[in-house]
């Protein structure tokens, strides 16, 4: 039929044009396999993770559903069938022997104790509004972590709000009560405290935004004038009788600044004048105070690492450091808290002076194999002690960064270092450009890195410079605001400036001789003190470093685990920082007390819960759970109720804080 036309024939093809074709084919359907198997390895990694998490926490809800379904009475019995019958709880006991309501108390919580909440953010945290970013049950940490992340970081300039974020404190006893779900903070101690009559009206939670630095907390919300106002009005309102201020953890060194800034003129200060604290004050019973700053600091700062994250790594190291949940995990936390001016006020102050040098410290007599039973009783093979030196004859404590195991074991003499100060930040890392997640460490190049590698040991005054080296954009905020030295003179016009505020070392106690200073603490925990560092093998958009934790002391007696060395202490501060400057610093009349402010050590041994139905335990030492410890709590309330520190019998000291504090040389 002429509508139909005769379709033309296709031309046979060459031999190499079928070659070429059938090889485009493969390339195609490889290329298409390896995409699927990216998407599927991914997408399998992502609901594996998924899975894991929504498992952990639907335990966690199901057992304290189980808890809260059963009898109040019944977790009591059980653990009173078991261990036999309990002892009161310090507010029951102590309102037995008929104490009541005397001080008002003011609570002073640490860094990340305190519930932060959303008051402004971005189009992707819409209906957050005064919901918790931080603290509570971190739901949108698992529903949204990059916004989470993007909510919960400051400004890398300023350490301030990003344009069209607001988080702010949770306000009232209930913004660190429970840090999470189940998990106490300052829950046991308020509700003992009601046992003998407190209740808000004489009890202040000074909650603060503690990622921000101590002088931005007034500069943006006005938290130290409140705390002004709220003690001024607690003391009028309850008979005139003073405050017992009771800090822990960083909200020590938040205190010591308070304290500075209310008799300071304005407008850099509160304009208290030099008698504020002594008509305010009783006693400040500082608890898991890091007076000195804490190794855990830098660790978190140069790595954002611990003991306990670094072993985490070891075992799962696709968790951490590659892609999941479309995170770069620890590059996100690290460009996270590298904005948090606050974690700065926590690198060692004081030196080498306080913490040591390349081939010595002062507290090297701890055994960590002494083991704790639930009485207290220690059993292994040494007591602290002379007898336990021979086990620690190559700890360096003062080297807090060494590369390589067998760079913290070389005596100094044999060390050849180079001296990375002044490097060039040389030839960057390949492929940076393409990362997801910039950190400091990108700019540093392979010059820069080996420039910190080849120096070898880094002692409390070289890490400093370590710090400004790596990340100049964070220590250039910090300079601003903290300062690590030691006082030559305190009539020195420059220590009226706030940043000098929360360093012991720098500054002055406040004019009021009857007020009581307490440092208040746990001991007989191996606590991290210095590090063995590694390069990462992992260049390309990974941080550098990393602990080592194949270095080990091999053998039960040491105290190196893991890339750690570990000293006495609470398990975060060691006793050496928390200790110092009631044992020496502030003990009498010094420099840095004039007035002769009395201090009083209260040590608390550590002993491990006897069983699950206990929780954390009634003689925890541990640095948040001490915060449940009976003895502790007995203290604190019989000091709110009126005792001194010589009605709780003065000093009570487990550690060899005293010893330890007379080997260092410091001008008093």
């Amino acid at each position: 039929m002429s509508f139909l036309r005769r379709r033309k024939a296709p031309a046979n093809p060459s031999p190499n044009e079928e070659k070429e074709k059938d090889k485009k084919k493969v390339i195609k359907e490889k290329k298409i396999i390896k995409g699927e198997n990216i998407i599927i390895k991914r997408w399998s990694c992502v609901d594996s993770c998924c899975w894991f998490v929504g498992l952990i926490c639907s335990i966690w809800w199901f057992l304290l559903f189980l808890y809260n379904a059963m009898p109040a009475s019944f977790p009591q019995y059980v653990t009173e069938a078991i261990t036999g019958p309990l002892p009161d709880p310090p507010g029951v006991k102590l309102r037995k022997e008929g104490l009541t309501v005397k001080h008002p108390v003011v609570f002073v919580p640490g860094i990340v104790t305190g519930g932060l909440e959303l008051w402004e953010g971005r189009q992707c945290a819409d209906g957050l509004f005064r919901k918790r970013l931080w603290g509570g049950t971190f739901g949108e940490l698992y529903k949204r972590p990059l916004c989470w992340v993007e909510h919960m970081s400051l400004d890398n300039e300023t350490g301030l709000d990003h344009p069209g974020i607001r988080v702010r404190p949770v306000s009232g006893l209930v913004a660190a009560d429970y840090f999470a779900p189940g998990y106490f903070v300052w829950a046991v101690l308020i509700a003992n405290l009601a046992r003998i009559g407190y209740e808000e009206k004489n009890m202040y939670m000074a909650a603060y935004d503690w990622r921000i630095s101590f002088q931005n907390t007034e500069v943006r919300d006005q938290t130290l004038s409140r705390m002004k106002s709220n003690i001024e009005l607690m003391v009028a309102t309850n008979g005139g009788n003073k405050v017992v201020v009771i800090p822990h953890s960083m909200g020590v060194l938040y205190f010591l600044h308070f304290m500075k800034w209310v008799e300071a003129p304005a407008p850099m200060g509160g304009g208290g004048g030099s008698d504020w604290c002594a008509k305010h004050i009783k006693a400040v019973m500082n608890i898991g105070g890091p007076f000195l700053g804490v190794p855990k600091s830098v660790a978190g700062l140069f790595s954002i690492e611990a003991r306990d994250i670094a072993v985490a790594r070891t075992f799962a190291p696709g968790f951490w450091d590659k892609d999941v949940f479309g995170l770069k995990t620890l590059q996100h936390l690290m460009r996270m808290t590298r904005t948090w001016d606050s974690t700065m006020s926590m690198i060692p102050k004081g030196g080498d002076t306080i913490w040591g040098g390349l081939d010595w410290s002062a507290d090297v007599s701890y055994n960590c194999s002494v083991k704790k039973n639930k009485n207290n009783d220690t059993y292994g093979a040494f007591q602290n002690g002379k007898e336990n030196l021979g086990f620690m004859k190559n700890i360096n404590y003062g080297r807090l960064i060494s590369f390589g195991k067998d760079i913290a074991d070389l005596h100094s003499s044999k060390l050849e270092r180079l001296d990375f100060r002044g490097a060039l930040k040389g030839r960057n890392l390949a492929n940076t450009s393409n990362c997801d997640v910039w950190t400091e460490y990108h700019d540093m190049g392979v010059d820069g890195i080996k420039a910190v590698t080849d120096y070898k040991a880094y002692t409390a005054d070289s890490i400093l410079d370590l710090l400004h080296f790596v990340a100049p954009k964070m220590m250039k905020r910090g300079d601003a605001h903290f300062s690590y030295g030691i006082a030559d003179n305190l009539d020195d016009q420059k220590y009226k400036h706030y940043k000098y505020w929360s360093n012991p070392l720098e500054t002055r106690l406040p004019n009021a001789p009857d007020m009581e200073i307490y440092s208040m603490y746990g001991v007989g925990i191996p606590t991290e003190r210095a590090y063995v560092y590694k390069l990462n093998p992992q260049s390309e958009c990974h941080i550098p470093f990393q602990i080592d934790t194949s270095a080990d002391g091999g053998n039960e007696y040491t105290c190196l685990r893991d890339g750690v060395y570990s000293s006495d202490g609470d398990e975060t501060v060691p006793v050496l920082s928390a200790g110092f400057m009631c044992a020496k610093g502030w003990r009498g009349r010094t420099r840095f007390n004039p007035s002769g402010i009395q201090t009083f050590i209260r040590e608390y041994d550590h002993a491990p819960p006897a069983n699950l139905l206990e929780g954390r335990g009634t003689q925890s030492g541990a640095h948040v759970d001490i915060l449940g410890n009976f003895a502790l709590l007995e203290d604190i309330i019989r000091v709110a109720a009126g005792a001194s520190g010589k009605d709780l019998g003065g000093d009570r000291v487990h550690s060899d804080i005293f010893k330890w504090s007379e080997k260092i040389n410091l001008k008093l």
